[in-house]
């Protein structure tokens, strides 16, 4: 069996022994993996704090015929102001589950994902207001669906096909979209959207992680928490596993 270098992110960890602990990452190179951390859990563990949640490393794996085994790992980035703010830590949790619910192994989209997922925490980590943290994590969701195939429809009526401009439209979550009035008739959806709200969500997913778009210095907390929110719910609905950070951010919102 030979060894494998890739850059890494830590997801999540479970106990596999008194010493040892299974963490799932996703890689740059070949989407979810986990890795055995041998002997993480005693003091002088040469893995030590790299193992953490929310860091990133460069690793050096073994690779197994069920598992592979961490050997080396060089931390990249610990995102440490994250650790020093609930919201940051919070908020951090969210994105990695969302990559945690939706990543595969060998993703064809890993480096994709992975930068994606990377750049959002370091936003977070060095963001100044909750504001900034939301807006990071409202780019992150629309970029990471639309990347997983579930990207959302915010100029044409999923149902008729019609261009709605300043009009009255309504945001389906089954359908993964907005569908117009006179569709909606039929279709019975009561989440109303203001097209306010849809332009300023169409001008965050053209948005890249490290631009700003005209409307973000005008975006106060509420409307972020509206977006986010609602995004939230959308993501909730398809994805394949039940999220659990979504139960603590609702305390923290």
């Amino acid at each position: 069996m030979e060894n494998f270098v890739t850059d890494a992110i830590n997801l999540k960890s479970y106990n596999l022994s008194e010493s040892d602990k299974i963490i799932v990452m996703y890689s740059k190179e070949k989407g979810l993996i986990k890795g055995v951390a041998k002997g993480v859990k005693k003091t002088k563990s040469k893995l030590g704090a790299r193992m953490d949640m929310l860091v990133a490393n460069k690793l050096m794996l073994h690779k197994g015929r069920n598992l592979d085994t961490i050997c080396q790992a060089e931390a990249l980035n610990t995102f440490r102001k994250t650790r020093e703010n609930m919201d940051k830590i919070f908020y951090s949790m969210y994105v990695t589950e969302i990559v945690t619910n939706f990543g595969v192994e060998d993703d064809p989209c890993s480096a994709d994902i992975y930068t994606l997922l990377y750049k959002a925490l370091e936003h977070i980590a060095d963001a100044s207001s909750k504001v900034e943290i939301i807006l990071t994590v409202i780019k992150f969701q629309l970029k990471m669906m639309q990347v997983s195939g579930f990207g959302i429809e915010l100029d044409r009526c999923l149902v008729c096909g019609c261009l709605i401009d300043n009009k009255s439209m309504y945001f389906s979550q089954k359908h993964g979209g907005v569908i117009c009035e006179n569709c909606n008739s039929e279709q019975h959806v009561n989440a109303v959207m203001h097209y306010k709200l849809r332009d300023f969500l169409k001008a965050l997913s053209i948005c890249d992680l490290d631009e700003k778009s005209k409307y973000e210095d005008l975006a106060n907390e509420k409307i972020c928490l509206v977006s986010f929110n609602l995004l939230k719910n959308y993501i909730s609905s398809h994805s394949p596993k039940k999220f659990h950070s979504t139960t603590v951010l609702q305390d923290v919102i």
